[in-house]
C-alpha cells in the first residue's frame, strides 16, 4: 500500500499521515522533513539560498526515491508537490492519492500561527494571508482535484478514513 496525502499547507497532512501510518503499521514520511534531513538545511534556508525552483526539483527527486525504494508507506507531501513536474500523475500511477480538503477559514487560523516557519507565507501580513490562501488554492485546485479520494479534513475520523482507504485495496 502506497498512500500520498496532498492538500494545502496547514491542511493536516502530517498529523493524519502519522496517525494512519501508526494504525496501518506503515512507514511514514513527511516529504519536507526527508528533504531537510537530506540537505541538512531548513526549507526556509533552501528557499532563501537556492530558490523555490531548486526546492521543487529536490522535492521531485526525493519523492521518486521514496516511491522507487519502498513497497509500502504513507507520504505527506508539501502543499505544492502535486503542482510541479507531473508529480500528481506520478503519485497516482504509484499509489493512492488522498486530498485533505480544508476550509479557507481553518487554513487561515492555522497558518497565522505558523507563518514564521513557512517560507512561502513568512512575509505575508496577517490581513493579507486569507487572500493569499484563496488565490493559491485557486491555482492548485486543478491538481488537488485529481486525487483518488477527497476528504473534508474538518470531518475526518481515523477509523472511517482507514476503511475508505482499504475498501479498494
Amino acid at each position: 500500500m502506497k498512500i500520498f496525502l496532498i492538500g494545502f499547507m496547514g491542511s493536516g497532512k502530517t498529523h493524519w499521515g502519522r496517525q494512519l501510518a501508526e494504525k496501518l503499521h506503515l512507514s511514514f514520511f513527511d516529504l519536507d522533513t526527508v528533504i531537510t534531513d537530506r540537505e541538512k538545511k531548513s526549507i526556509s534556508e533552501i528557499f532563501s539560498e537556492k530558490g523555490e525552483e531548486h526546492f521543487r526539483y529536490l522535492e521531485k527527486e526525493v519523492l521518486e526515491e521514496l516511491v522507487n525504494g519502498l513497497d509500502e508507506f504513507i507520504i505527506s507531501t508539501g502543499g505544492g508537490t502535486p503542482c510541479f513536474f507531473n508529480n500528481i500523475e506520478f503519485m497516482k500511477k504509484n499509489g493512492r492519492v488522498i486530498w485533505l480538503n480544508t476550509s479557507v477559514e481553518i487554513l487561515n487560523q492555522r497558518l497565522v500561527r505558523e507563518r514564521t516557519s513557512r517560507p512561502l507565507i513568512r512575509n505575508i501580513g496577517e490581513a493579507e494571508l486569507r487572500a493569499y490562501i484563496i488565490r493559491k488554492l485557486g491555482e492548485r485546485k486543478m491538481y488537488y482535484e485529481q486525487a483518488d479520494v477527497m476528504v473534508n479534513e474538518e470531518s475526518i475520523m481515523l477509523q472511517p478514513l482507514i476503511e475508505l482507504l482499504l475498501r479498494d485495496e
